[in-house]
């Protein structure tokens, strides 16, 4: 028996790699810019899309300079009642929201966003781009291109590709499923979350290359299975982040406060 699903992951997949490289190329300098400087690479999503964001930092494989902004109400904890999928598709789609988390995160000018969203429709995405821009930050899309040939709802008549300033293309179809099933009269086994995950972890290895180009290597998160690797050496690197976290949050100081008196 054929493989119903991995097959044709992999195939969008490879589709997704070669569609991207200008954009990989584009957004890997920026990310490596970010963090050469010291600045920050935040993480952003809502829904499944917080999922990447996990992937992505901390983990095995990944550098200090990632800061993934996960906000517990729109990620869902149940699926039905309180923090259930229903109260987070419709707090998602509430736009000014995400303004409200985001005022107390540490975006300063220089840094980069990497923002996750499938549809690219959802207020929640939408709006980080647009505050990210007015904080002078690099704005990175990872999004199904599939997707804008849908019209905008959002007040401000973007989708969330046309308020970053680079976009990273899954290739995911609008469905998100792919695998049709003789018998059933709607397709099975999405493939956005996946292919989001792969597009973000080309930009970790795509950006790690640029640092090294220039001479910088940042802390990696290694397994303590390995040999010679213990807990104390990720708790080392704990201790950096923490360091890296403390001084953006220095330079977020005074425009917090502004934000602050002027509510």
């Amino acid at each position: 028996m054929s493989l119903l699903y991995i097959s044709k992951l992999a195939k969008l997949a490879e589709q997704a790699g070669a569609a991207n490289q200008d954009a990989f190329a584009k957004a890997s300098a920026a990310m490596a810019d970010t963090l050469a400087n010291k600045g920050l690479v935040h993480l952003y999503g809502s829904g499944h899309s917080v999922l990447p964001v996990q992937e992505t930092f901390p983990r095995y494989g990944s550098y200090v300079g990632f800061n993934p902004l996960t906000d517990p109400r729109v990620m869902w904890h149940n699926v039905l009642g309180a923090g259930g999928v229903r109260e987070l598709l419709w707090l998602e789609r509430t736009e000014k929201y995400a303004e409200k988390f985001l005022d107390h995160q540490p975006l300063n000018e220089g840094d980069t966003i990497v923002i996750f969203g499938h549809s690219g429709r959802n207020a929640s995405g939408i709006d980080t781009a647009l505050y990210a821009k007015k904080r002078g930050m690099t704005v990175i899309a990872i999004t199904a291109k599939a997707n804008l040939d849908k019209p905008a709802t959002h007040s401000s008549g973007k989708r969330l590709a046309d308020a970053a300033d680079i976009v990273i293309d899954t290739g995911a179809p609008i469905e998100d499923a792919i695998v049709d099933v003789k018998g059933w009269s709607r397709p099975v086994s999405g493939s956005s979350t996946v292919l989001a995950m792969i597009m973000m972890h080309e930009l970790i290895a795509e950006t790690a290359q640029n640092l090294a180009d220039r001479g910088i290597e940042l802390p990696v998160f290694a397994s303590p299975t390995i040999a010679g690797v213990t807990l104390h050496d990720t708790d080392i690197i704990y201790g950096v982040y923490r360091e890296r976290m403390i001084e953006a949050q220095a330079k977020h100081l005074d425009t917090f406060k502004k934000t602050m008196a002027a509510e």
